[in-house]
C-alpha cells in the first residue's frame, strides 16, 4: 500500500499544561516510530497560541526528532510580526509552514491585520524568504465555512496555490467522492500541486458532531445515526469508527491520493489503528 512518491503526517495542537505537554510528548514519539514525513503544530485564533506553537515545534523539530510544521495565521498579525516569526523559525532549522488565514478570535467581526487573506500570506512568505519554507496551504473538499459559494471557494484555492504553495492539506470529510471531486475541480482550474487528505479519527461522537458542524465537514447520516444508537459504548464507536476510516482511506490512496495528514488530537491510538489496518510503513 506504501508507496515513496506519498507522504504522511501527523498534526498536534499546543497545550495549556505541564501534564498536557508530556501527553503531547508522549504521543509524538510514538508517532515517530512511524517515520512520517513530518509533523505540524496548530495555531490558536488570532495567534492566541503562538508562544506555544512556536515551544512546541522546536521541541518536536529537536527533540523527538521529526521535521516539524508550524501553522502561520495571518489574522490580527502585522507583518513585522509575521517576519519575526519566520526569522525565528528558519534561524532554528524549520523547513515547512502551513499558511493559514486563520480563525478569528472571538467577537472580531472581520479579519484584522495587514495581511487578510491566505494567499496574502503566501505571497508574503515568498517574497521574505525565497524558497526556504515549503508551503502548505488549507483545502476545503465540501466548501470552507465562511465561503459565500462553492464557485469563490475553488477560486479561492487556485488563488492561494498560484501564489506560490507547494502543496496542500485538506480539512477532514468522511465522504472521499467530496475530495476527488475538489481535486478534480482545481486541476481543471490548472492548480496541479499535491493535496492531500486529511484524516480524523472518530472516537467520540459529540465532540465530533459539534466540531463538524462549527468547521462545515460534513457528518453523513449513516454515520451519524450509527454512532447514536451506540450511545455511551466508547469500545464500539471507536471500533465503528477505525474501521470506517480505515475503509476510506483505502479508498483515497487507492484513487491516486498523494498521502494522508492524520489529525491527531494528541491522541496517538486512534491513528496508529489506522495506519495498522492500512499496513503502511514509510
Amino acid at each position: 500500500m506504501s508507496s515513496p512518491d506519498r507522504r504522511y503526517s501527523f498534526e498536534f495542537f499546543p497545550t495549556k499544561t505541564e501534564a498536557g505537554h508530556e501527553k503531547l510528548l508522549a504521543t509524538a514519539k510514538r508517532l515517530a516510530g512511524c517515520n512520517p514525513d513530518f509533523f505540524s503544530c496548530t495555531y490558536g485564533a488570532g495567534g492566541s497560541t503562538r508562544d506555544r506553537t512556536l515551544n512546541t515545534v522546536l521541541q518536536l523539530d529537536g527533540e523527538v526528532k521529526v521535521p516539524t510544521a508550524p501553522h502561520l495565521s495571518c489574522v490580527g498579525d502585522s507583518k513585522a510580526e509575521l517576519l519575526e516569526l519566520l526569522n525565528l523559525y528558519r534561524d532554528n532549522g524549520i523547513r515547512r509552514i502551513v499558511a493559514l488565514r486563520g480563525d478569528l478570535p472571538s467577537g472580531m467581526g472581520m479579519a484584522s491585520g495587514e495581511l487578510r487573506h491566505a494567499n496574502e500570506l503566501v505571497e508574503f512568505i515568498r517574497t521574505e524568504t525565497g524558497d526556504h519554507f515549503h508551503i502548505e496551504i488549507a483545502a476545503y473538499p465540501e466548501m470552507h465555512p465562511q465561503a459565500r459559494n462553492f464557485e469563490d471557494d475553488i477560486a479561492n484555492f487556485v488563488r492561494k496555490a498560484r501564489a506560490g504553495a507547494d502543496s496542500a492539506i485538506t480539512q477532514y470529510f468522511f465522504n472521499a467522492d467530496s475530495y476527488f471531486y475538489f481535486v478534480e475541480r482545481v486541476r481543471k482550474l490548472g492548480a496541479d500541486l499535491p493535496i492531500v487528505p486529511g484524516i480524523m479519527p472518530i472516537t467520540n461522537y459529540s465532540k465530533l458532531a459539534r466540531f463538524s458542524d462549527a468547521c462545515g465537514s460534513e457528518l453523513p447520516r449513516w454515520i451519524r445515526k450509527q454512532l447514536e444508537a451506540y450511545g455511551d459504548d466508547i469500545e464500539s464507536i471507536q471500533a465503528f469508527g477505525e474501521q470506517v476510516i480505515s475503509e476510506m482511506c483505502e479508498k483515497l490512496l487507492a484513487g491516486g491520493a498523494p498521502g494522508l495528514h492524520f489529525y491527531t488530537l494528541n491522541q496517538a491510538g486512534p491513528s496508529l489503528a489506522i495506519w495498522n489496518n492500512l499496513k503502511l510503513s514509510n
